[in-house]
């Protein structure tokens, strides 16, 4: 088995960066390969790279670990990179969310929709397509395995804008299986979904007992109205599934970003950044402590993350199954655009990622999908080419924006508020 060159690129942060690693050191099929930890904050990158070494040691992994804040140090010959890139995640974030609510714009969550959604894709697209400029011309042959949000947007904007092999990954279809699991009493990864749709916003069209091969959608929609699901966070997913037929994953905060009533049912607190940053810098202390060695290597599992197994699949030469890709349609879905990149299984196998037929969606939840894909596809050009019109098309085409004074007020606001990170749009 060749042994494979892996770059994490925004290795340092405290979330993706200590998953890319356990998730490697944990895989069989990675040792003798080299992990490039790769990201511009020098001093978390070197306590990331220590935390590294010493569960590579602890474990007899047998991966080479290198870590420099150049990517070009790292990106030449590379089989595959990560990416989960961002400029000041929360602290811009935070402005997406209450930038739009200021305006009287009624969004949940500010981060993958609505308007949130548009300002965060054009700040995240030209950092990807950045790394992907560099990836055609020091590892062409490379698969990009994204993680980076809005995860739709930047995907499109590599299918649209560069040449790479591509797939986008997301653990939301783990989050369906855990509400799944959980309304029926049965563990998680005993729940086989079928789901399609657009990232975050994906259907679960078909669910079984892996064990048994039985049907259990039924049961599943019985325990949601049997069950108090308060607190759960899926009153708007179950509203939707008795509206649509099915149930959408992952949640109601990321779904309800796609829809102009969520807020009656997710409220409009949003994300809790304070929590968040408490829980960043706990993380961090213990990092270095484990880092350094004050602190023992913990025990560590797989995360659930599917950037590893479908390594190891196109390593070994397999086929196998993976749950949920966010890779272009081209018939997939056919009655979504070609273009668009949805969210489907996938087969994983040595010529990279294959994408299972789905068929039509039902009509109504189709129409969802397709107002989505469309307004994704005007955000995306609007990133690249730094068209304020572009941009305002985009909101105004969101089912989240309902009044167009708002909506001009609050684009000029985030783009001038986020001028620094969009060199595209000039002045």
């Amino acid at each position: 088995m060749k042994a494979a060159k892996v770059v994490s690129i925004g290795a340092a942060s405290v979330s993706f960066g200590p998953t890319v690693i356990r998730d490697a050191v944990l895989t069989p099929e990675m040792r003798g390969s080299t992990l490039w930890l790769v990201d511009i904050d020098a001093d978390h990158l070197d306590v990331m790279a220590s935390y590294a070494r010493r569960l590579n040691e602890k474990y007899g992994a047998g991966l080479s670990i290198r870590h420099t804040t150049d990517r070009t140090e790292a990106l030449p010959d590379a089989d595959y990179v990560l990416s989960s890139v961002a400029v000041l995640r929360d602290e811009l974030w935070q402005k997406d969310f209450e930038i739009p609510l200021k305006h009287g714009l009624k969004q949940v969550l500010g981060e993958n929709g609505g308007p949130g959604g548009l300002s965060h894709c054009l700040r995240n697209i030209p950092i990807v397509l950045d790394i992907a400029a560099d990836m055609e011309r020091l590892c062409p042959n490379a698969l990009l395995l994204n993680f980076t949000n809005p995860e739709s947007r930047i995907c499109l904007a590599v299918s649209r804008y560069t040449n790479l092999r591509f797939a986008g990954l997301c653990h939301g279809i783990g989050a369906a299986q855990g509400t799944v699991g959980r309304a029926l009493g049965i563990p998680a990864a005993d729940v086989e979904p079928i789901a399609a749709g657009l990232n975050h916003f994906t259907w679960l069209l078909d669910i079984r007992r892996k064990s048994t091969g039985e049907d259990i959608y039924p049961a599943f929609r019985q325990a949601l109205h049997d069950k108090d699901i308060s607190g759960w966070g899926v009153e708007l997913c179950r509203k939707l599934m008795d509206v649509y037929g099915y149930f959408p994953s992952c949640s109601d905060e990321h779904c309800g970003e796609y829809v102009p009533y969520a807020w009656q049912f997710c409220g409009l607190k949003g994300y809790d950044f304070a929590a968040a940053r408490r829980h960043r810098e706990s993380d961090w202390v213990r990092l270095r402590s484990i880092a350094s060695g004050e602190a023992p290597c913990p025990d560590i599992e797989l995360s659930g993350e599917f950037a590893f197994p479908i390594i190891a699949s196109i390593q070994t030469g397999r086929s196998d199954k993976v749950l949920a890709a966010n890779i272009r349609n081209d018939g997939l879905i056919p009655n979504l655009p070609d273009w668009a990149v949805v969210e489907a299984p996938a087969i994983a196998a040595p010529d990279g990622l294959r994408g299972i037929h789905i068929g039509d969606l039902p009509r109504g939840i189709a129409a969802l999908m397709n107002t989505q894909a469309h307004v994704q596809s005007l955000a995306v050009d609007a990133a690249v080419t730094g068209s304020r019109q572009l941009a305002l098309q985009a909101l105004l085409a969101d089912p989240v924006v309902d009044d167009e004074a708002a909506a001009e007020a609050t684009l000029d606001e985030l783009l001038s508020v986020h001028a620094p990170y969009l060199p595209q749009f000039g002045q």
